[in-house]
């Protein structure tokens, strides 16, 4: 009896082979990076714009607000101050 040449390839080596080279799952791989790129220049431009809405919200918003805690503060004092005095206040709340 002649001996058997062993076969280099196992039977999963063929299979995972034959299902790698799949065209379904060359469009599967395709799709997610596709859906990867995708994600990132969302991620991307998200970011930008949060970085945006955040330096305007402190360069434009947080000087308002201090500039409108202090008028409010000034009234209180001035309406104190006439009470104090006894004069009829000329600031009324707004």
């Amino acid at each position: 009896m002649a001996a058997k040449k062993p076969n280099s390839e196992g039977v999963l080596s063929r299979v995972s082979s034959t299902v790698s080279e799949s065209p379904i799952v060359y469009k599967g791989k395709r799709a997610a990076s596709d859906a990867g790129f995708v994600v990132k220049k969302l991620l991307r431009s998200t970011g930008k714009a949060a970085w945006i809405a955040g330096t305007t919200f402190l360069i434009l918003v947080v000087p308002l607000i201090i500039e409108m805690d202090r008028e409010a503060q000034l009234n209180e004092l001035e309406l104190q101050q006439a009470s104090l005095l006894g004069t009829p206040s000329s600031a009324a709340p707004h």
